[in-house]
């Protein structure tokens, strides 16, 4: 490839290729020209330009394929661009030759095509350059599209595109032409081609008048005449043309002379919303000329045509923009739910279009609203929606006023009203649920009259609209949770006041089951009394309801709907109304099967619809008690749930006799309780209806195979049933979109209703599987057949083998006995449930059964394989694979193969060849190691044919998505088919026409899964490797370039994992480009594979991802999307802007944590961009205010007291670049202020120190830091803390809170003495002060009191009058939770109550922690016992504020910090050990019962409030009195300091130990009863403190001691040093629990287990010294004892680390010079001998460095400390041994000379010493120089050497005293 990277082609290599290669090497060598073009100095490109004109016009000759000649195209345009044009006119020349051409046959086809593509490059890039020739060219080109095949059509539209675009207004006299050939074309049996003429359309428009004024009818209708059997691509095309043309229609200014213009008729907003509502009703019959039966609504209007409708109201609002739809927003509200009224009764007539066009109506809504306007204008949205209510409203009270209840319920004005109603409260609860609680001051509005307006509806006559308000009360309460409670009493309080009428029953029972869903969504939940209440009500409703027959079946349904809602309350709630539920179940069916016939023989229709009712109702419950209530399904449990299950499945068997018996009326009600019973039985154990098995599968096949089913839902039916990435293949309506929710109407087809939630209400309280919009349940007759399906898989797994045979013989039949289209329903019902069955099969590794099952499966699966239905063949497909993996047969398998192989190779048609290609696929996906390299071979040979196969795009798109899942499975296997496989892909890539999206699609995921088989391969340097590499980039290439944004997400996908198997081949500013252009695209599956990527580059290369971005962005031959903003924001602020917009949740989830890597990775060094984004995001406010913080000086000079006075409000000239973001954003924003924050914490310091950041930015501006941007943390603290959101409020608490701990302790160099935060400190008392008002959440003002206390307890303010305006704040809340219950909000459930009561507690006990230690510290430096109370009383605190404050209430805080502690004692421990539970509960029984998700918070708060409880005397003197409470909370803490490993927590816990160790001193010395009492403590304080030390003493560098080593040994040598361990009561224990510490400490040495870590020696030598030097004599010189302990010291001498050689040095020398011989002697006679001999290795070993001189000099130390301790007739032997020693360390005159730094300190610390020891022992030296001439010969040599060295002043170490004195005591001393 390296060859083709030149400026001109080099046709020698190129001819030498063969065909695939020769196609890949131009279009590399393209794809790099372009790139050289633009990078070449024009000079350059001129030189050359005639020879390359040539070469890429030879190029038009070689059949180029789409890819290929587009970038051709493409370089010529900038060749011509760059160089001169005089050839220009030649080269549009030939195009045109080549397209007159008449040479019609397939090979010639790419040349013309690539000539048509070539013109539309050249006009669009030259534009009016080209002069007049553009009349030729068009003309020519609109000739030649009337003889053009698809494809021709395709490029001519695209082409003529290009030229309109190029040209502008120049190619007016083409216009007429170019449209009337568009026209044809956007109706074209071509998808493609129509997409392609909706995009020449909608460029031409830009231009052409007549589009959007004389021709807007006709251009109207032939858009109306285009959705007709569209595909989604050409929805969104069209509608995007058709939504422009109308908006541009009533907002252009017409040009050109007066009389031009009166000839133009304008048009209006009414006239363009009454044309577009004439293509959402009729059709394309036109604007304004549909004939009479048209008029009079008897048309149908296809859906396809609907949803483009619906989509082109979209475009056209969206078009218009955000403030259009404010201003207009009214008449557009009333023209939009005008869709769904009775004046066009055709869309509403039947119940299946009017759940379409209600779909239809919401998303209009939905997606405008939601989409294009900000929060205010949002509020004032739903005013208006609230007037429509209101209006539709009046409609139904004059209707309700009629007292003939026939009359309401069929007056035509209430049909008119319930559509627009449901759509009305629909969007209103969408609305309200998304503004959360911004929302709050709408309700309180009472001129607004909101939730009037939607309780006054709950009583409307249809039943949707019923179900519609419960819902819109179900977001009300989610999104306002203060509000659950009062709605939920005042539908209870209707509900019980109307019992007597059936629409308030059902009514406000939907509202009440609503409101119960919404509790699991509002986190401080519901009084735990409503339950009860609910249960109450339901229980009369169900034994009232057979009181009055108009009542019985609303009552019943009502009774069971509040059971079933009250079940998502969960057990804490339900196990109080278990047995009250479990009787009324007990009691629904009958007794016995008896019962049951005795009901069948004296029933009626009507009775059997209430008793359907009921029954269904009963088991929905249990249903919803086994989903919602799982621990409480114990065995007890279950046992009673059982019996009625037998009677339930007898009435399921009986249920088409009461049918024929009682006709249709119970139809609807058989179905429903059949779902009922089957969806209640998938959520049991079949162990719990064994005895009903065969009973059951009956009634399935019964129903899978029922003669009435006409309907195919396959659409729903299937789909769970295939394997996920195999419905990428089918239609893109299975893939998630943007347009989901009105597209699926066509996935389920004409015959199949949206789901609604009429056809379900009791999923009214269940979450929506899809997200937050209403549940859409689909038909009962269409959901029985799914859950028949899933049943049947369970219990024909379950039934005995050879049961299960007769019911597939039986299902094989039926599918043979019917006929048509009844015969495709009944197989798809079938197949299906077999799936099903497989299935479940596999997955639970079962058995399939008798041989025949066998045979039976395989003929059904391979019937399913050849249908005409794409997704039952996928199905079948994932169905064949099941059975070979269920049967676990290598034959077997290699047969399904085989099979497939042989219809491979004979068949012929579409259906055979994609279903067994798929089939092979699936085999491979579950099987894959069964597959020998030659049966590999045959399948990819196959489906290498398959591929090829360009007749039929279906075969290559199944084949090649089959070839990706053999890829996948088959692993390291297939590497030897890579190069071919990448061959064919690329091949196919360059030669496949753009028309057909979906083998592109099927293309990428095979390059993909080549990708991921060659992994980290990809990056060698190999040949092959680099060839593999650049096939696989260039693959990219081609597929980056694809119109399909499907294929371009492919594209996308492929990069990423090259990216991430070899990133320095993947060049990251081009796919960085690519990632920012498609950052904002309309495909959803696009912009998911932008952030997917994006998220993984950011992970590596955030920096380099940021500045590629900017760059982009700065370069203006890119087209970015304009909503991008990259240039002002950086790819940080796009996204952010994306995030705001964006509603998917998956991309939001990606889109942060995109933003978090980044942050994480560069918001130090960008620190006023994130700040400066962040700020911009929380200041965005709705009413463009933003809040100014007025100085603090001011303030001072003015009143303090009001805390409003330091706020302002200011308009913002400058537009932010975030237009109203969501409080969603706004939320995300503070959090990263606070990740941002702690970011900067661990970087420089200099963040948290202004003087350091000032220098630092005076010495380079660049530099930024945190505390420089203070004010705005604060002020962004502030507007967070102050929103109407609740959730941001608490995320601008926490923000401040964690402020104020950053900030609190940073001094103000201006003003010493104080620091920087005080000057905030009224911003902070006015961000606390709404938080404490009484409507606040208990959630928010929790976390305010934690700010409260953490801002006292800062001590950032000093003045006690300042202090008390937070200070208050506390009060109010403690003034609160005194007053009891009464005072507290009854809204939420008590749980919330004591969250704010213990937060209030919390805070008072913080604050007087603190106030304590300031006492302590100000007025006791040092530790007493004098009474605090007393000196308080005394006023001695009168100074310190803070205590004075605190001790106005400190009477009801301790009374309530006790009650507290006691409740929660009682809480956290089990029932049994009630009775021991201490009469007063303490901190400790938090550490008691720790749990893993404890806060290291929460922990160090108990510590630090058990230190400050035993700072006080009293509690010391209880804790020291009582042995037993001592010892426990040693306990306590032992476990704390095992189970959690920061030091914090240990060290606080330690410091808890020694403050009990000081409290039982003190009470030893007041009661003078020292003795006995420190026996009982002294095991557990010596275990506890040999613990620490064991678990702690672990290696440092430097040998160094950890500060928790440390801490332990002085304890240690505390409790050794006690006086209690020598008084005569206590010795003997005393020195026996000693002498087992030290063997404990002793048995350290010797691991528990091999894993264990390596202990450190020396803090065990240091222990076992304390132990010696510490403790009486008798505890260590027990032999035992001290032989363990010399031979330790023996075993650390010979370890080499000379760190621990020297620490047992000098830990020896400390135990030589002990004054008691007993002790000391026998370690000198065990190791002095061995330090002599390690001493005298000097001569062969020589010290290296500073730690062995060290050795040798702490040696040295050892053994003069034995001289002077040994008996003084032994001294001269030792001095005669040490003396020698010392000598051999001399050196000689000319060796001192050259010797190391080392060696010369060692030579003067040795002469240093003799100069000591000679005249001490002058005999014994004398004489020992006498007899040994060496040693005197050295010594005299070095006393020589010293001398010369002393005269030239040379200082030779640290031991050297002055020269001259050195020098006089070495001349006049005689070693001699």
């Amino acid at each position: 490839m390296e060859l083709a990277h030149s400026l001109l082609l080099n046709e020698e290599a190129c001819n030498q290729l063969g065909e695939v290669q020769k196609a890949e090497f131009i279009f590399e060598w393209l794809r790099y020209l372009e790139k050289l073009l633009l990078a070449t100095s024009r000079n350059d490109v001129k030189e050359k330009q005639k020879t390359l004109v040539e070469q890429l016009l030879s190029l038009l000759n070689n059949s180029p394929g789409p890819p290929t000649r587009k970038l051709l195209a493409k370089n010529l345009a900038i060749l011509y661009s760059i160089g001169d044009t005089f050839s220009v006119y030649e080269a549009i020349d030939k195009c045109n030759d080549l397209i007159r051409s008449k040479d019609d046959s397939p090979s010639y086809l790419p040349t013309k095509l690539a000539a048509v593509v070539c013109l539309g490059s050249l006009y669009k890039k030259l534009g009016r350059i080209l002069g007049n020739t553009f009349t030729d060219t068009v003309g020519n080109i609109l000739k030649a599209v009337k003889s053009a095949e698809s494809q021709g059509r395709y490029e001519i539209m695209l082409s003529l595109q290009n030229i309109l675009n190029g040209l502008g207004a120049a190619a007016a006299p083409c216009h007429r032409d170019v449209y009337k050939a568009a026209r044809s074309c956007l109706t074209d049996r071509s998808m493609a081609v129509r997409c392609a003429a909706a995009k020449c359309l909608l460029e031409l428009q830009n231009e052409a008048i007549f589009m959007w004024s004389t021709d807007l009818d006709s251009v109207a209708t032939l858009c109306f005449k285009s959705f007709e059997g569209s595909n989604y691509d050409v929805r969104i095309s069209v509608s995007k043309l058709l939504g422009t043309i109308l908006a541009k229609a009533i907002t252009s200014k017409h040009p050109g002379t007066a009389a031009s213009r009166q000839s133009i008729r304008r048009v209006s907003l009414e006239e363009v919303l009454e044309l577009l509502g004439t293509g959402f009703l009729r059709g394309s019959s036109g604007f304004l000329r549909a004939s009479g039966d048209m008029l009079k609504g008897t048309s149908s209007v296809s859906r396809d045509v609907r949803v483009g409708v619906t989509q082109a109201y979209v475009v056209f609002v969206s078009t218009l923009g955000g403030a259009w739809l404010e201003k207009n927003f009214a008449a557009f509200l009333s023209h939009i739910l005008s869709l769904v009224s009775q004046s066009h009764p055709k869309a509403t007539q039947i119940q299946i279009d009017a759940v379409c066009c209600r779909r239809c109506v919401s998303f209009i809504l939905r997606t405008t609203i939601g989409g294009l306007l900000g929060e205010k204008a949002q509020l004032a949205v739903v005013k208006d929606i609230c007037q429509a209510i209101w209006k539709l409203k009046k409609v139904m009270d004059a209707v309700m006023s009629d007292g003939n209840l026939e009359t309401r319920v069929g007056s035509t004005d209430v049909a008119a009203s319930q559509h627009m109603l449901v759509c009305a409260l629909q969007e209103l609860g969408n609305l309200i649920h998304n503004l959360g609680t911004t929302a709050a001051p709408l309700l309180q509005d009472s001129s607004t009259g909101l939730l009037d307006s939607i309780l006054s509806v709950t009583l409307h006559p249809s039943i949707s609209v019923r179900l519609a308000a419960a819902w819109c009360l179900h977001c009300i309460a989610v999104a306002l949770p203060s509000y659950l409670t009062p709605l939920l009493d005042r539908c209870l309080e209707r509900l019980t006041g109307h019992k007597s009428s059936p629409e308030a029953v059902t009514g406000f029972s939907f509202a009440v089951a609503a409101l119960l869903g919404a509790v699991k969504h509002c986190p401080l939940g519901i009084p735990h009394g409503k339950g009860k209440i609910i249960m109450t009500l339901a229980e009369d409703l169900l034994c009232s309801a057979a009181q009055n027959s108009r009542l019985s079946a609303q009552r019943t349904q009502a009774g069971w709907l509040l059971i079933a809602a009250l079940m998502t309350l969960g057990p804490a709630v339900v196990s109080h109304h278990l047995a009250r539920v479990l009787l009324l179940w007990k009691c629904v069916f009958p007794a016995s099967p008896k019962d049951l016939e005795t009901e069948k023989s004296r029933g009626d229709s009507f009775t059997w619809q209430v008793t359907l009712e009921g029954r269904a109702g009963a088991l929905c419950a249990i249903k919803s008690f086994v989903s919602h209530c799982g621990d409480l399904l114990t065995e007890e449990v279950i046992q009673r749930l059982l019996p009625p299950l037998p009677c339930a499945v007898d009435l399921l068997t009986q249920l088409s006799s009461i049918l024929k018996m009682y006709g249709s009326p119970l139809k609807t009600p058989s179905v429903v309780y059949r779902q009922r019973l089957y969806e209640l039985l998938i959520l049991l154990p079949p162990e719990t209806y064994e005895g009903n098995l065969c009973a059951i599968l009956k009634e399935l096949a019964a129903d899978l195979t029922a003669p009435d089913i006409q309907v195919s839902a396959s659409t729903f039916l299937l789909p769970p049933l295939c394997h996920q990435d195999d419905l990428l293949i089918l239609s893109p309506l299975l893939q998630e979109t943007d347009h989901r929710f009105i597209e699926e109407q066509l996935l389920l087809g004409n015959g199949v209703a949206c789901g609604s939630l009429e056809y379900d209400p009791y999923l009214i309280y269940e979450k929506d599987v899809e997200g937050d919009s209403v549940p859409k349940p689909l038909p009962p007759a269409l959901s029985v057949i799914s859950s028949a399906a899933k049943l049947f898989g369970v219990v024909c797994a379950h039934v005995g083998e050879t049961q299960r045979l007769p019911i597939l013989e039986q299902l094989l039949d039926s599918i043979k006995h019917t006929k048509g289209a009844r015969q495709q329903v009944v197989q798809l019902h079938v197949v299906s449930s077999v799936s099903s069955f497989l299935k479940y099969v596999a997955l639970s590794k079962g058995c399939l059964g008798p041989e025949e099952m066998k045979r039976f499966a395989l003929t059904l699966v391979m019937g399913a394989l050849e249908s005409t239905n794409p997704l039952l063949r996928c199905a079948a497909a994932e169905a064949w694979a099941r059975l070979a993996q269920v049967l676990d047969d290598g034959a077997f398998t290699a047969g399904l193969a085989q099979v497939s192989f042989d219809k491979l190779k004979s068949a012929r048609d579409v259906v055979t060849r994609t279903g067994h290609s798929l089939a092979l696929g699936s085999l491979h996906r579950y099987l894959g190691g069964i597959s020998s390299s030659q049966h590999l071979n045959s399948c990819i040979g196959i489906l290498y044919t398959l591929a090829q196969d360009s007749t039929s795009p279906d075969v290559q798109t199944w084949a090649l998505h089959s070839l990706s899942l053999i890829i996948d499975s088959a692993g390291p296997l297939y590497y030897v088919h890579v190069e071919t496989t990448l061959s064919l892909i690329i091949m196919l890539l360059l030669n496949v026409p753009p028309t057909h999206a979906e083998v592109h699609q099927s293309l990428g995921r095979c390059l993909n899964a080549l990708i991921t088989t060659l992994g980290p391969e990809l990056q060698g340097n190999s040949t092959s490797i680099s060839t593999l590499r650049a096939s696989c980039l260039l693959g990219c290439a081609v597929m980056q370039d694809n119109p399909d944004c499907l294929v371009q997400a492919q594209a996308i996908s492929c990069l990423q994992q090259l990216h991430m198997f070899a990133p320095r081949h993947v060049n990251l500013s081009s796919l960085v480009s690519c990632l920012c252009v498609n950052l904002y695209s309309p495909y959803l599956l696009l912009r998911r594979a932008v952030l997917a990527c994006l998220r993984q580059l950011v992970q590596r290369e955030a920096a380099e991802v940021s500045e590629h971005a900017v760059m982009l962005a700065k370069d203006s031959r890119e087209e970015l999307t304009p909503d991008a903003n990259i240039r002002e924001v950086g790819l940080e602020g796009a996204l952010l802007i994306l995030l705001d917009k964006e509603t998917d949740e998956r991309l939001c989830h990606d889109i942060k944590e995109t933003l978090n890597y980044m942050l994480t990775s560069m918001a130090v060094e960008k620190l006023s961009l994130w700040l400066k984004l962040c700020k911009d995001v929380l200041a965005a406010s709705a009413d463009c205010t933003a809040i100014t913080c007025v100085d603090t000086m001011q303030e001072e000079e003015g009143d303090k007291g009001d805390d409003a006075s330091v706020l302002t409000t200011r308009h913002d000239e400058k537009s932010h670049p975030f237009t109203n973001p969501r409080w969603a954003t706004r939320v995300f924003a503070a959090e990263c202020v606070c990740r941002i924050i702690n970011q900067c914490e661990s970087a420089s310091s200099a963040h948290f120190d202004i003087a350091l950041a000032q220098e630092m930015k005076k010495k380079d501006s660049r530099n930024d830091f945190l505390v420089l941007h203070l004010a705005d943390l604060i002020r962004m603290a502030f507007m967070a803390a102050t929103d109407h959101s609740d959730q941001l409020r608490l995320s601008g608490l926490e923000m401040l809170l964690v402020v104020i701990r950053r900030f609190a302790t940073v001094p103000e160099p201006e003003f010493p003495g104080h620091v920087i935060l005080e000057q905030y400190q009224a911003n902070v008392g006015a961000a606390l002060r709404p938080a404490f008002t009484s409507e606040t959440p208990p959630d928010v003002t929790a976390k305010a009191c934690q700010v409260c206390s953490a801002w006292i307890a800062s001590g950032v303010v000093s003045d006690l009058n300042d202090l008390r305006r937070v200070h208050q704040l506390l009060v109010s809340s403690l003034t609160k939770i005194q007053a009891g219950k009464e005072a507290l909000s009854h809204l939420y459930n008590e749980s919330a109550s004591t969250m704010e009561i213990l937060a209030v507690l919390k805070a008072w006990a913080e604050v007087y922690i603190i106030a304590v230690q300031r006492h302590k510290n100000h007025r006791q430096p040092l530790k007493t016992t004098s009474c605090l109370e007393d000196s308080v009383r005394n006023g001695s605190c009168s100074s310190d504020g803070l205590l004075d404050l605190v001790y106005a209430d400190l009477g009801t805080l301790s009374r309530l910090w006790l009650a507290a502690l006691q409740d929660f004692a009682l809480l956290t421990l089990p029932s049994e050990f009630a009775s021991q539970l201490p009469a007063e509960g303490i901190s400790v029984e938090f550490l008691c019962s720790l749990r893993s998700d404890a806060t290291m918070e929460s922990i160090t708060a108990c510590l630090h409030a058990l230190q400050a409880l035993l700072d006080v005397p009293w509690p010391r003197s209880k804790i020291g009195s009582d042995q037993d409470l001592g010892i426990e909370l040693l306990n306590v803490l032992h476990r704390v300091i095992l189970t959690r490993e920061s030091p914090s927590i240990q060290l606080a816990s330690l410091e808890v130990v020694r403050q009990i160790i000081c409290a039982a001193q003190e009470h030893v010395k007041e009661k003078r009863r020292s003795a006995e009492g420190s026996i009982s403590i002294l095991p557990t304080v010596l275990y506890l403190t040999i613990g620490v030390l064991r678990e702690t003493a672990v290696k440092l560098p430097g040998g160094q001691l950890s500060s928790t080593v440390a801490a332990s040994l002085q304890a240690l040598k505390g409790i050794l040093s006690s006086p209690m361990a020598r008084a005569e009561k206590s010795h003997t224990a005393w020195t026996d629990l000693l002498r087992s510490a030290l063997t404990t400490v002793l048995d350290c040495w010797d691991p528990v287990d091999e894993t264990h870590q390596e202990l450190d020696e020396v803090s065990l030598l240091t222990a076992i010294t304390v132990f010696i030097l510490s403790t009486s004599p008798e505890v260590t010189t027990i032999p035992c004892l001290q032989k363990r302990c010399i031979d330790k010291f023996k075993a650390t001498l010979e370890i080499k680390d000379p760190m621990v050689q020297i620490k047992t040095y000098q830990l020896l020398h400390s135990i030589f010079q002990y004054p008691n011989p007993a002790v000391s002697y026998p370690y000198i006679y065990s190791l002095a001998s061995c330090i002599m001999e390690k001493l005298q290795e000097i001569d062969k070993r020589k010290p290296e460095n500073t730690s062995e001189l060290q050795i040798f000099q702490e040696g040295i130390k050892v053994l003069e400390t034995v001289v002077t301790v040994a008996e003084e007739h032994h001294r001269s032997q030792l001095v005669a041994c040490l003396l020698p020693i010392l000598i051999s360390f001399l050196l000689d005159e000319n060796a001192l000379g050259s010797a190391t730094s080392i060696m010369r300190n060692l030579h003067d610390f040795a002469l240093q010493n003799l100069m000591q020891i000679g005249p001490q022992y002058s005999s014994v030296f004398k004489s020992l120089v006498a007899s040994s001439p060496a040693l005197k010969a050295r010594l005299e040599a070095a006393i020589k050497g010293n001398q010369e060295s002393v005269k030239v002043k040379i200082p030779t170490s640290k031991y050297t005293k002055s020269p001259g004195k050195n020098s006089s005591i070495q001349l006049k001393t005689s070693f001699l």
